[in-house]
């Protein structure tokens, strides 16, 4: 019988058993389930999307069930779920035009992030009511945020339905034939080698989860 030892601390030095708490998920309600992995699932990385609506406008949107699916052809996934039953204008430009752009903000822009999140009428651009600057996109029609340190272009892959309330996991990928559809820009417009780029994300950019 082995016993529970204190993290970082003295192996010859026991803790105190911590109390258990067991939670039937079958028991748990959406709200109160969503409570319980956003809580326990920690850190988790904000996707900051970008989408183009079919007049032009372009609506963003923060998302942090966000991870990475697959390394080659490069892929990412996205957990969204429905408002009131209903489809988010993410996903749905998402599905009508078949793309979509993912940028990682860094702490200065924890504000507009923030704001971003809150519920605007389909007509209303948030880049636009926040004074978010775009960039075009190198290989898509939906522009990426200019001031993002990383963005992601993404073309729609497939999508899944899940559960009980119908969340969606969307992913996007890499056009595998012609393997430049996925494009990441460098911190800062600047160009190098890819493990150049990753050591100064890691060391130097503050990036937002």
């Amino acid at each position: 019988r082995g016993t529970a030892l204190a993290d970082g601390g003295d192996d010859h030095q026991p803790r105190r058993p911590r109390a258990v708490m067991e939670v039937a998920a079958a028991s748990l309600s959406a709200e109160d389930g969503y409570k319980l992995l956003v809580g326990s699932i920690v850190p988790r990385p904000i996707a900051w999307i970008s989408t183009r609506a079919p007049d032009g406008r372009v609506n963003v949107a923060p998302f942090s069930a966000f991870t990475l699916v697959c390394p080659k052809p490069p892929m990412v996934g996205i957990g969204i779920g429905r408002r009131a039953g209903r489809l988010k204008d993410t996903p749905r430009y998402i599905f009508e035009t078949r793309e979509f752009v993912v940028n990682i903000a860094d702490e200065s822009q924890l504000g507009p992030l923030h704001q971003s999140a809150e519920e605007y009428p389909p007509e209303v651009s948030e880049v636009e009511l926040l004074g978010l600057r775009t960039a075009p996109s190198r290989m898509i029609a939906t522009p990426r945020l200019a001031d993002a340190p990383v963005s992601m272009e993404c073309r729609l892959h497939s999508h899944l339905e899940l559960g009980d309330t119908r969340a969606l996991f969307v992913i996007g990928l890499g056009d595998h034939k012609a393997g430049e559809n996925f494009a990441v820009q460098a911190p800062h417009g600047r160009s190098g080698r890819s493990e150049e780029h990753t050591s100064e994300l890691q060391s130097r950019l503050h990036l937002v989860c």
